[in-house]
């Protein structure tokens, strides 16, 4: 009996000793690319009041953490200017080593299934690209699908580094971005890639923000369910980014929005909103890059469009940016357009001129400024055209105007360096122009520097957004 106690007791240590040992989450680990010349926090658990100890073989300090009542420590490390391989040491009750980590440029790639999609999906860019993508210096996280009623402290998902097989199935939009940054910045790049088809914003926002606005909750509640991606307010925030936010970034991209056309008239507010609550749980205020959304032939009319300006107003919110794909899209009936280098490469121009200062880089589409009324003529300036505008086609596409009866005519076009004069001889007495404002409109008007024009309406007249009948 006494032999059997003892056994027993010695058990029960172990279990407690292996329960006490120091642990940590998924996203701190070997591979792993740490922010650079900044402050990181390094945290997990371990038993109560227990002393951890790191220490970086970037330099000398060691750093002390001690462990809460709740079992849980973290403390701030120092990170040096882009380098590596590192290595770091916690150790406790027992001993992790991670090794081969990097200092770099760290971005979470959001989303849904236009950022997603990747090699797995056939994409040839992906796939021809697949034998020069050995490449030490790209580290990928991929953040598993998962839901959750309530905010996560660990997910599933592990550092790897970059190789023809792993870049397969990472975002190609992600990868892409991160090619681009490193032959610009010479920095090692990691990739966060956390996003699932098919979601509306509303899973990727806290809770707070959608309970606490009536028309927030008014579209969130209009979501209808489906059964091949989640549809509950905040679920996939809660358990595949919440768990991210002590980690440090540099920023991140963004491609989402198809999910959201039928609740167009919440998204500006909805998305701000969104930005702001992950901006605020990260206490950091990132760079948030996103896509606009690509032309398609929804099966309501104009919501792509609407929700295409909401983007764009949101695109005015604090240390964001948004770049414009219209002519990227050589399908308006599919909506995964493959051109998915050509968004990255935007994408990845954004940050270098907005984040790391190559203002020299072109990364803005022109935009409407304003207008002034001559006549029987419209004559239209705008943003981000000072070179001069270019027409791609002989005959430019995608003008209307309108007089006070509000009825649209296509409208003739004509470049004047950087202004647009369009007019029509239905049309005596013009009010109103658009361009580019349906649903597939891929128009072929560029500033001199390739950046497609975006779409803009200067009335604000009620627009059909009935089902297409077929």
């Amino acid at each position: 009996m006494k032999n059997f106690i003892v056994t027993v007791t010695l058990i029960l240590v172990g279990f407690t000793s292996l329960n006490a040992a120091v642990r940590l989450p998924n996203i701190i680990g070997s591979h792993m690319v740490l922010q650079q010349k900044s402050t990181v926090k390094i945290w997990g658990w371990a038993a109560p009041g227990e002393t951890v100890k790191i220490k970086a073989s970037w330099d000398t300090t060691t750093y002390i953490a001690t462990t809460n009542n709740s079992a849980k420590w973290l403390t701030n490390i120092k990170t040096p200017a882009a380098g590596g391989p590192y290595q770091i040491t916690i150790s406790a009750s027992n001993t992790i080593l991670l090794e081969d980590v990097l200092i770099g440029e760290v971005w979470v790639c959001g989303g849904q299934s236009n950022m997603e999609w990747s090699g797995d999906q056939n994409l040839k860019e992906t796939l021809e690209e697949m034998p020069n993508a050995t490449n030490k210096a790209i580290r990928f996280f991929y953040v598993a699908k998962a839901t959750s009623d309530y905010p996560q402290e660990n997910l599933d998902g592990k550092w790897m580094v970059c190789s023809p097989e792993e870049m397969k199935h990472f975002s190609a939009i992600g990868y892409f971005f991160g090619k681009n940054l490193i032959q610009t910045l010479n920095s090692p790049i990691g990739l966060i890639n956390s996003n699932w088809g098919g979601t509306p914003a509303e899973t990727w926002t806290p809770s707070y923000v959608i309970n606490n606005d009536p028309i927030i909750k008014k579209g969130a509640d209009s979501i209808t369910e489906t059964p091949w991606w989640p549809h509950k307010t905040t679920s996939a925030y809660n358990a595949m980014i919440y768990p991210l936010t002590n980690y440090r970034i540099g920023g991140v991209i963004w491609y989402q929005g198809e999910s959201n056309t039928k609740t167009y008239f919440t998204y500006e507010k909805l998305f701000t909103n969104m930005i702001h609550a992950w901006r605020q749980d990260w206490d950091q205020m990132f760079p948030f890059y996103f896509v606009q959304i690509a032309p398609y032939a929804y099966g309501n009319k104009n919501i792509g469009a609407l929700l295409r300006e909401v983007q764009t107003k949101a695109a005015n919110y604090t240390h964001t940016g948004m770049v414009v794909i219209s002519d990227l899209v050589p399908d308006t009936n599919n909506i995964h357009p493959t051109l998915k280098i050509e968004v990255a490469n935007r994408l990845s121009n954004l940050a270098l001129n907005q984040s790391y200062g190559y203002t020299n880089i072109a990364c803005q589409s022109p935009t409407y400024l304003s207008h002034t009324i001559e006549k029987d003529k419209i004559q239209i300036r705008f943003n981000n055209a000072n070179n001069g505008l270019k027409a791609t086609e002989e005959n430019i596409s995608c003008f209307e105007i309108a007089g006070e009866d509000k009825i649209f005519y296509p409208a003739q076009v004509k470049i004047n360096n950087n202004t647009v004069v369009v007019f029509n001889k239905n049309v005596k007495n013009p009010v109103a122009v658009r361009f580019a404002f349906n649903n597939t409109a891929t128009p072929h008007l560029f500033n001199k520097e390739g950046l497609p024009v975006n779409l803009f309406r200067t009335d604000d007249w009620e627009l059909d957004t009935s089902a297409i009948k077929k």
